[in-house]
């Protein structure tokens, strides 16, 4: 029997700040515990629903190891309290893992198979170091074919994007420059007010007067990334650090960065059960692959994908949430699709919010919501380049 395909509502969308890693505020706080806090923080915004119906939590997570392993959707749904009839899954899509977890949720939706569901990812950068505690990967990679996935450092990748898309190292500060100056904008005006879920940090510190050991909460509620005084003088006096001669920096890359975020997806039949109020709706989704030597031009292929697949135009998006991974894979994107600057990372980027791998898809899906809906905005997009060589897009409408 055929079913109908049905519509994918999105009832909550929240996130923790973004903290720097490895040594910000977030150093010393689990991935679990981050995951936990916006579980239960999105579920507080929909104070109406039944947690007992929440049919299955989905958690992307880039390494999922060490403290954000043991499948940490089903540890974390546990810690926040939710019942234990509600079940969990983590999945992996490296950079894109938390907007795949939205789209997988939005699937079972879409079907029929579910009516709640919660989408999140979760990443700590300061506990589990890129590429994981144990890096082992398959020998033939380096032996026998250096195109294999990812024998290429990310770094590299983006130094091979900026030689052939003739991205100058001035281009790629401009761009860095850019998205500090939107992001110090946005937080002075309160742009992300409403999509965080502030944090508190615990600490254990000496009291050398009393002899004991104090607790100390401190509420997190602002990015750590932006960096006021950002200009091109100061990023033109760091030094390439993928190659001598290269133009990739510190300065002009995606900060390493320890974050969470959750979305709750629902369908027709729970915002009427429910008396939910939706905030979005997901339309489609989509993945491509491309060289591994060039990843980070991935959404060169998967935009005109999903747009062909949703019926959507380019310049029906008013909003693009573009993962700045590297500038120059962001600047490679944009001037080979055309896509308007004004309307790409218009709050900001990860050059300078930084990108907590596998929670930044749905912690941008959460910017991405909330900044249309200000706004008044209808189309929009969360799209990002993906390790070993691919790009994923996806297009929702506020409402």
């Amino acid at each position: 029997m055929t079913k109908q395909i049905q519509d994918a509502y999105i009832v909550s969308a929240t996130r923790t700040p973004v903290g720097k890693a490895p040594r910000g505020m977030f150093k010393a706080v689990r991935p679990d515990d981050m995951l936990a806090h916006v579980l239960t923080a999105a579920m507080k915004q929909c104070a109406e629903l039944d947690p007992t119906a929440v049919d299955d939590v989905i958690v992307g997570c880039a390494m999922p190891e060490a403290e954000q392993g043991m499948n940490v959707a089903r540890i974390a749904l546990l810690l926040a309290g939710l019942p234990d009839n509600v079940a969990g899954m983590t999945i992996n899509r490296f950079c894109s893992s938390g907007l795949q977890a939205v789209a997988l949720a939005a699937d079972r939706i879409r079907l029929g198979e579910a009516d709640i569901m919660i989408a999140a990812g979760t990443e700590s950068m300061s506990m589990i170091p890129m590429m994981g505690n144990k890096v082992a990967m398959n020998p033939a990679i380096f032996l026998r074919d250096e195109n294999v996935g990812i024998a290429y450092g990310m770094g590299m990748t983006a130094e091979k994007v900026a030689q052939q898309w003739k991205i100058s190292r001035e281009a790629q500060d401009e761009f860095a420059v850019t998205s500090h100056n939107r992001a110090l904008k946005a937080a002075e005006t309160n742009e992300f007010s409403q999509e965080i879920s502030p944090y508190a940090v615990e600490e254990k510190r000496p009291d050398l007067t009393t002899h004991e050991i104090r607790s100390i909460s401190t509420i997190r509620d602002a990015d750590e990334g932006p960096r006021p005084g950002t200009n091109q003088d100061v990023l033109s006096k760091l030094r390439p650090v993928f190659a001598s001669k290269g133009s990739v920096t510190a300065g002009n890359s995606s900060q390493m960065s320890d974050g969470a975020g959750a979305v709750i997806v629902v369908s027709e039949s729970a915002l009427k059960r429910f008396n939910l109020t939706p905030i979005g709706r997901f339309i489609g989704f989509s993945v491509a692959g491309v060289p591994p030597e060039i990843m980070g031009v991935g959404p060169i292929k998967a935009i005109p994908k999903v747009l062909k697949q949703v019926g959507l135009q380019q310049d029906d998006l008013e909003w693009i949430e573009l993962n700045e991974a590297f500038a120059a894979q962001s600047l490679a994107v944009i001037g080979d699709l055309g896509l308007d600057r004004a309307k790409v990372n218009p709050l900001g980027g990860a050059i300078a919010l930084g990108h907590p791998l596998g929670a930044t898809g749905a912690i941008r899906v959460a910017t991405l919501l909330h900044g249309l809906r200000r706004h008044k905005q209808k189309y929009g997009m969360v799209t990002m380049c993906i390790g070993t060589g691919m790009g994923a897009a996806s297009v929702f409408e506020a409402l």
